[in-house]
């Protein structure tokens, strides 16, 4: 009985750092971010729609450890400018809102519009991206303002039809979108590893922390100067 209790006791010590391990703090030097994940996460390229249907590049990091599963998507916002001056090309005439820079006197519509409504795009980003995770599930438990790092989002949970919740986090910071969602089964309880760890870092891996709250819509679009760090 002893001799039992002793190898059982063994392989327990032997078994919690291991599982332990299985968990990381993941940087992602291309799309300037750092979170936990359960492992090394599998990267898929793929794209996202907006709102107005610009079809922007995307990537997506994902780990699954039983019973959850983790993921960040990473929508790149940075050409849509580009995008927006292009479609603008196709509006009517006089369409001051759809293509403001042909009117000198629409200033309000340069910087709050943008050609082919792309400054509006890029702020509207949050929110698309939010109402399309609600959308997609049966519930919504919380919807709120929320900052992570100092930089602000929006924070949402959500029941869904296999009665599995999601806690998602949807940000922006220089120009990408983050949509951060980590779900569990129902009544497991929120996979705060995950969800609480997101952080900021530059190409090079060092962090990234701002003195005051970081707005992509304000600070990132050049309406006021960045924060300080």
């Amino acid at each position: 009985m002893r001799m039992t209790a002793f190898v059982l006791a063994l392989l327990l010590s032997v078994a919690a750092p291991a599982t332990a391990q299985e968990w990381e703090l993941y940087q992602s030097l291309e799309d300037t971010f750092e979170v936990n994940f359960p492992g090394t996460p599998t990267i898929t390229e793929s794209t996202y729609s907006t709102s107005r249907g610009y079809v922007l590049p995307a990537r997506v990091y994902s780990a699954d450890r039983a019973p959850g599963r983790y993921t960040m998507t990473v929508v790149d916002y940075s050409g849509i400018e580009a995008m927006g001056t292009a479609r603008s090309e196709t509006c009517e005439s006089g369409n001051v809102q759809c293509r403001p820079t042909d009117n000198s006197t629409s200033e309000v519509a340069q910087n709050n519009i943008g050609n082919g409504y792309w400054i509006h795009e890029e702020r509207n980003a949050m929110t698309w991206a939010t109402s399309q995770l609600i959308r997609a599930a049966e519930e919504m438990t919380l919807l709120s303002w929320e900052w992570q790092d100092v930089v602000e989002g929006l924070n949402v949970i959500l029941t869904n039809a296999d009665r599995s919740r999601t806690f998602a986090y949807v940000t922006m910071h220089e120009h990408k979108l983050y949509i951060m969602e980590g779900t569990v089964p129902g009544g497991y309880p929120e996979p705060g590893l995950f969800q609480q760890s997101l952080g900021w870092i530059d190409g090079e891996g060092n962090p990234v922390r701002y003195d005051i709250i970081y707005s992509n819509m304000y600070h990132g679009m050049g309406l006021y100067p960045r924060p300080g760090r």
